[in-house]
Protein backbone atom coordinates (compact mmCIF):
# COMPACT_ATOMS: atom_id res chain seq x y z
CA UNK A 1 0.00 0.00 0.00
CA UNK A 2 0.88 3.62 -0.87
CA UNK A 3 1.80 6.09 1.95
CA UNK A 4 0.00 9.17 2.16
CA UNK A 5 3.20 11.40 1.36
CA UNK A 6 3.40 9.38 -2.01
CA UNK A 7 -0.06 9.71 -2.87
CA UNK A 8 0.07 13.49 -2.08
CA UNK A 9 3.15 13.47 -4.22
CA UNK A 10 1.90 12.37 -7.27
CA UNK A 11 -1.16 13.76 -7.33
CA UNK A 12 -1.18 16.37 -9.84
CA UNK A 13 0.72 13.21 -12.12
CA UNK A 14 -2.33 11.05 -11.32
CA UNK A 15 -5.07 13.96 -11.85
CA UNK A 16 -3.04 14.41 -15.21
CA UNK A 17 -2.85 10.92 -16.05
CA UNK A 18 0.83 10.74 -16.80
CA UNK A 19 1.79 8.05 -14.47
CA UNK A 20 1.63 4.02 -15.41
CA UNK A 21 -1.87 2.14 -15.28
CA UNK A 22 -0.65 0.56 -12.21
CA UNK A 23 0.29 3.26 -10.34
CA UNK A 24 -2.43 4.57 -11.05
CA UNK A 25 -4.19 1.90 -10.00
CA UNK A 26 -2.72 1.55 -6.77
CA UNK A 27 -3.52 5.82 -6.24
CA UNK A 28 -6.88 5.22 -6.98
CA UNK A 29 -7.05 2.42 -4.20
CA UNK A 30 -5.50 4.07 -1.58
CA UNK A 31 -7.67 7.44 -2.52
CA UNK A 32 -10.54 5.55 -2.29
CA UNK A 33 -9.54 4.26 1.48
CA UNK A 34 -7.78 7.29 2.23
CA UNK A 35 -9.66 9.80 4.64
CA UNK A 36 -6.62 11.84 4.77
CA UNK A 37 -5.82 12.38 1.05
CA UNK A 38 -9.60 11.82 -0.23
CA UNK A 39 -10.29 15.55 0.39
CA UNK A 40 -7.04 17.17 -0.87
CA UNK A 41 -7.53 15.01 -4.30
CA UNK A 42 -11.33 15.88 -4.32
CA UNK A 43 -9.92 19.60 -4.10
CA UNK A 44 -7.82 19.32 -6.60
CA UNK A 45 -9.93 17.65 -9.33
CA UNK A 46 -12.72 20.08 -8.88
CA UNK A 47 -10.07 22.65 -9.14
CA UNK A 48 -9.19 21.39 -12.42
CA UNK A 49 -12.81 20.89 -13.47
CA UNK A 50 -13.38 24.77 -12.76
CA UNK A 51 -10.04 25.47 -14.87
CA UNK A 52 -11.49 23.51 -17.83
CA UNK A 53 -15.02 25.16 -17.66
CA UNK A 54 -13.67 28.57 -17.66
CA UNK A 55 -12.66 30.50 -21.05
CA UNK A 56 -8.63 30.65 -21.92
CA UNK A 57 -8.15 33.75 -22.59
CA UNK A 58 -5.01 35.48 -22.66
CA UNK A 59 -4.67 39.34 -21.51
CA UNK A 60 -3.79 41.68 -24.47
CA UNK A 61 -0.54 43.10 -24.45
CA UNK A 62 -0.69 47.12 -24.24
CA UNK A 63 -1.71 48.82 -27.70
CA UNK A 64 1.47 50.77 -27.23
CA UNK A 65 3.81 47.91 -26.82
CA UNK A 66 1.99 46.54 -30.26
CA UNK A 67 2.81 49.91 -32.09
CA UNK A 68 6.06 50.31 -31.32
CA UNK A 69 6.92 46.79 -31.80
CA UNK A 70 5.03 47.27 -35.16
CA UNK A 71 7.45 50.23 -36.05
CA UNK A 72 10.96 48.36 -34.76
CA UNK A 73 10.33 45.38 -37.04
CA UNK A 74 8.93 47.53 -40.48
CA UNK A 75 12.43 49.79 -39.67
CA UNK A 76 14.98 47.22 -40.36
Amino acid sequence: MLSCREVIEQLWDYLDGELPADRMEHIAEHLAECGRCNPQYQFEFEFLEALAREPQTAPRPPKELVERLHRLVSAT
